[in-house]
């Protein structure tokens, strides 16, 4: 049996920082992956230059049935300390929008950077190792794997959620949290397309690749990006953002004209040109196919400006304002980008990561009842637990 002070489960970003971490004090550290290839969602993430943080990351951007619990790593481990890591290493990058820190060239340069920090901290990383057991012992936790018998002290859970199952995601940190009696907070997909019922699938898909900007709301909750239409429903930046704020069988209201008042507009276009169709009005400000498609729609007639009266233009103005759609459901794990729910966080200290009521065992990223908004708050979440466990492992 090959004894280590700390084996982290789980080589994704979570898993890798906090190996790193632990081996810089001098902590014998084995990374266990069951994957062929380790950090498939770093790799992918941001169209593959991998959105690895947000300027603006606070406690506010992540949900939680505990909101306060990921307060005290976010605040240990910031934002500005991980841009600082990715400045000595070299690695150009750019703000997308709205905080969203991408790499200039490639995902790997993240992927790279985490790599050479575990080597320089002495942590292994084996790949292709599916654990068969794990038993606590006297002194820690004894692993049986595909590639032998492991012992360690400190055992971290860095397995992730179950997005992107073709990326390797499973629910082995949920059933680890269960095996030693910790509590698992119902899981389901989050920043997800939505997909439709079919009467509004059949309306909507030929509108497949358009994007409005657009204001989603639901549950007290707005975000204002853009929506995308798709073959299968709706998704882009403002829907993936209210998916994780969504519950089965609510509607979602949509303001598709986030940043003015289309009623003042439409009342000057009367003005100035009375004689115009409300659909090259409206064209004006949205592309062409989606007002052919929306107007019958939404129960709007296309006539000369000059014919609408009284309320009527308030009316065609508080549709577009005020869409309210009720999603069929979502895609799922499948093209979800996190996992919401996890391991109970009341369970967790949020100093250390470590469960109350079980020596020794840590639970760090994805895995968790913590989930960000869209943008690179799970991975600086990643950054922030992984940091954290990785001084006291």
């Amino acid at each position: 049996m090959i004894q280590k002070d700390v084996i982290v489960v789980g080589a994704g970003a979570a898993g890798l920082f906090c190996a790193a971490e632990a081996g810089k004090r001098g902590r014998s550290v084995l990374v266990i992956d069951h994957a062929k290839r380790i950090g498939g969602k770093i790799l992918m993430s941001g169209g593959g230059r991998c959105n690895f943080t947000n300027m603006y990351a606070s406690p506010e951007n992540f949900l939680s049935d505990n909101p306060h619990y990921c307060k005290s790593a976010l605040s240990r481990y910031t934002q500005w300390d991980f841009i600082g890591l990715v400045n000595d290493y070299g690695i150009a990058y750019h703000e997308k929008t709205l905080g969203q820190l991408f790499c200039d060239n490639s995902a790997k340069d993240i992927l790279n950077m985490l790599l050479k920090e575990c080597d320089k901290a002495g942590a292994q990383v084996k790949t292709q190792c599916e654990i068969t057991d794990i038993q606590k012992t006297v002194n820690g936790f004894a692993l049986t794997t595909a590639h032998g018998d492991f012992a360690c002290g400190s055992l971290v859970v860095a397995t992730g959620g179950l997005s992107m199952p073709k990326l390797g995601a499973s629910p082995f940190g949920y059933k680890v949290a269960e095996q030693f009696g910790l509590a698992v907070k119902p899981t389901r997909a989050g920043l997800v397309p939505f997909t439709l019922h079919d009467h509004d699938k059949a309306v909507f898909a030929d509108l497949s690749g358009i994007s409005l900007d657009a204001r989603a709301s639901c549950n007290d909750t707005s975000f204002n990006e853009n929506i995308l239409f798709t073959h299968r429903g709706l998704s882009g930046p403002a829907v993936l953002q209210i998916s994780s704020f969504w519950e089965p069988g609510q509607a979602v209201e949509f303001d598709l004209f986030p940043n003015g008042d289309l009623h003042q507009e439409l009342v000057s276009a009367q003005n100035q040109s009375p004689d115009a169709q409300l659909a090259t009005a409206l064209a004006k400000y949205y592309p062409k196919r989606y007002v052919q498609t929306a107007l019958p729609y939404l129960g709007l007639d296309n006539k000369p400006l000059k014919q609408y009266q009284g309320k009527q233009l308030q009316q065609v103005s508080d549709a577009f304002h005020h869409w309210q759609l009720k999603p069929n459901g979502t895609e799922g794990y499948r093209t979800a980008e996190v996992t919401l729910g996890g391991v109970d966080t009341n369970q967790l200290s949020s100093k250390t990561m470590m469960a109350k009521d079980v020596e020794g065992l840590y639970f760090i990223g994805e895995v968790v009842d913590v989930t960000g908004w869209l943008g690179g708050y799970n991975f600086q979440w990643a950054w922030s637990s992984g940091w954290v466990a990785g001084q006291v492992v």
